[in-house]
């Protein structure tokens, strides 16, 4: 006889990767997805056309796979990374733990059995699922590598995108350098799956280009945080990257690290975490353009405070210091060091670390030359009150319904409209669906769903010709017998029901 106890720890036992996918795939076979093929086949100068190619196999590019894939629309997707290492999260990201709560569902687009939590559970069991805090940075990429494989996602490594040309017969034409040398892929639409840094690059101050580049990085670049051993280290920010940064080289052995904050103390609340609900993820695509702007504005001066657990991994070393009230004035090169010249005094340092974020800078992604000069920016479409300006998201994208890029001058470059921008300049259009990982399944649902309704929209007269050659019957004609005049009536007399007194 089994006890109680027993039961439980049969329950939180764990079920093994093996068990999992088996679930998974009874949910998607319940579902029936992916649904059967529809798309025509298409070509042109008798070479196939892809339906989709995604440029970027993090888990923004992927989510959006999975779900053209459950359409039925095949998708490619093309990441200039090795196997493994798309994406930030086992590069560039020095962060302990992700920032994002641990039981935010990511990209699972609505499976259990697709989550992380499911993931790790069938891994470590359901005490150890309880005992996490948050989840492990390089544990996230390993969840994201199984995410690839049990979907089946078809990711070509190693494919760097050299350029983007639309033509104005409904074709994009990829330019990419590939293991194999350069290639030339026709795709009826392209999404950019790009990151953070998904138009542009760096967000660097004018002084930093007076400091020779062996002096200094930003907190993105991929960068052996060892070589800093020993040094006296400035890290310019205050946000959860120059946490990082700083924590990262304390712990590479720096001789000491200073953060260097313009502002007179840390903000204390995330004031993007206060805006998140079902509403604005999927009301904030149709609000007028005032509201949306005042969102996103607000939430950017106020700023996003770095995690607690990222602020004490700094603190917890003696030889870092906390120095507010000291933006930068100057800064001069010493040949093998640097002086910073703040309001708080002058300091020395053998390195620099701009912490200083992202922007959309075309001049940083020559691969989309062709296409930067006719997009139509923010500042094109709207003009804040005084006091609301805003460059951030003056240069951000003025995207459609399905995240397409629109055309500054109408007819300049047809075929704009088929690259999707779904990485996170997005967000002024669209929300927080492109990126993040709080509402990342809604925006690539909202993706295919829409690039689904254009491709129906675009080939319509196939599918009314599919409509008329349909010939699988329904009936067979023997299902029943015509009546013919004359002919005997065999049907039951009616019963009728006397009247009650």
């Amino acid at each position: 006889m089994v006890n109680q106890t027993d039961k439980q720890d049969q329950t939180n036992a764990p079920i093994g990767l093996a068990a999992l996918e088996a679930r998974l795939q009874q949910e998607l076979d319940w579902l029936e997805l992916p649904a059967k093929a529809w798309m025509p086949s298409l070509t042109r100068d008798a070479q196939p056309l892809l339906e989709v190619a995604i440029i970027g196999g993090g888990q923004a590019g992927m989510a959006a796979a999975a779900s053209l894939l459950h359409l039925g629309i095949p998708a490619v997707i093309f990441d200039q990374s090795p196997a493994g290492f798309e994406g930030p999260w086992a590069t560039t990201a020095r962060m302990e733990t992700l920032r994002s709560p641990k039981k935010l569902t990511g990209p699972a687009l609505g499976f259990g059995a697709l989550t992380f939590r499911a993931w790790f559970e069938a891994q470590f069991g359901l005490e150890a699922w309880e005992a996490l805090d948050k989840i492990p940075r390089l544990q996230w990429m390993d969840y994201l590598r199984w995410y690839r494989q049990v979907l089946k996602l078809d990711i070509r490594n190693e494919h760097r995108v050299k350029g983007i040309l639309p033509q104005p017969d409904g074709v994009v034409q990829l330019q990419l350098q590939t293991p194999a040398g350069e290639q030339v892929v026709l795709a009826r639409r392209v999404v950019l799956a790009t990151g953070r840094d998904g138009l542009g690059g760096a967000q660097l101050p004018e002084i930093a280009k007076e400091v020779p580049r062996t002096l200094w990085a930003h907190s993105s670049d991929a960068m052996d945080y060892q070589q800093l051993a020993g040094k006296r280290i400035g890290v310019i920010g205050a946000g959860s990257s120059s946490m990082d940064s700083a924590a990262t080289a304390l712990e590479c052995g720096a001789a000491s690290v200073d953060l260097l904050i313009r502002r007179t103390e840390l903000p204390r609340i995330n004031k993007g975490k206060g805006a998140g609900n079902p509403g604005l993820t999927h009301g904030h695509l149709q609000l007028p353009d005032a509201w949306k702007w005042r969102i996103r504005h607000y939430v950017n001066i106020q700023q996003t405070p770095p995690p607690t657990a990222s602020v004490s991994r700094v603190s917890r070393f003696a030889n870092t210091r906390f120095i507010f009230g000291a933006p930068i004035e100057r800064i001069v090169s010493t040949g093998d060091g640097v002086q910073v010249h703040t309001p708080r005094g002058v300091f020395a340092y053998d390195f620099l670390i701009f912490s200083t974020g992202f922007r959309v800078d075309w001049s940083q992604r020559p691969e989309f030359d062709a296409i930067a000069p006719h997009i139509r920016p923010w500042a094109a479409r709207y003009t804040p009150q005084a006091g609301e300006e805003d460059a951030e998201l003056s240069a951000l994208p003025d995207l459609g319904p399905v995240f397409e890029f629109q055309q500054a001058q109408p007819g300049a470059l047809p075929g704009l409209e088929r690259v999707h921008c779904f990485c996170y300049p997005a967000v002024l259009s669209h929300g927080t669906l492109s990126g993040d990982i709080p509402a990342i399944s809604d925006g690539a649902q909202r993706l295919a769903q829409g690039i689904a309704a254009l491709f129906y929209q675009e080939d319509i007269e196939f599918h009314y010709r599919n409509i008329e050659a349909y010939a699988e019957p329904e009936l067979r004609g023997d299902e029943w017998q015509a009546w013919k005049p004359g002919q005997e009536d065999v049907r039951p007399a009616p019963i009728l029901q006397e009247a009650t007194p």
